[in-house]
């Protein structure tokens, strides 16, 4: 089964359950998703309000493999005093979902790292991606390209420190890159 959502040339949105012949057309994209939703017997979650200016909304992980978990002792200072903004949730390791200020999602992830890093001794190492796939945008504040660049670099630092890298070894290979 698959369940299409194709956006035409009049503004209108057509959903299509590919299994049952299901389809639906309607000015309204999230009606639209409901019912083909519904009609495949699945539930829909409407997707969250958005952020207001200046914020954004991600998860931050702290994913140890094969050790700990949500409920693991040394997370219970952070799940009974998280950052401001952010709220302890079970994702099958300890995570936080945050909606936290910044000039960008990479400033607003940065700042409540280090918040997270100063004041409980804990570095979140990811944002929860399974899997990062390439990505075609060029959304800096709040999109999916941003997103993945977090949650690289978080991966990044946390799999080099398991490995006896620095921060210098790692500021290093990114100036050989030439990011400017």
């Amino acid at each position: 089964m698959s369940l299409h959502i194709q956006h035409n040339a009049d503004g209108t949105v057509t959903g299509h359950n590919t299994e049952t012949g299901y389809l639906v057309t309607s000015a309204d994209e999230e009606e639209v998703r409901r019912l083909v939703y519904e009609d495949a017997g699945w539930e829909y979650t409407p997707p969250p309000s958005p952020t207001p200016p200046g914020f954004h909304r991600f998860v931050l992980v702290h994913g140890e493999f094969g050790d700990g978990g949500f409920g693991d002792e040394r997370y219970e200072r952070l799940r009974s005093h998280p950052p401001s903004g952010c709220e302890p949730v079970d994702r099958g390791c300890f995570a936080l979902l945050c909606e936290r200020p910044g000039p960008t999602l990479l400033g607003a992830v940065s700042d409540t790292v280090a918040e997270i890093r100063r004041a409980h001794g804990l570095v979140m190492n990811g944002l929860g991606i399974e899997k990062p796939d390439e990505w075609c945008g060029d959304d800096r504040e709040d999109g999916q390209g941003a997103r993945l660049v977090a949650h690289l670099l978080l991966t990044a630092a946390h799999r080099a420190a398991l490995l006896g890298y620095g921060r210098k070894d790692l500021v290093r290979l990114v100036d050989a890159s030439g990011l400017r």
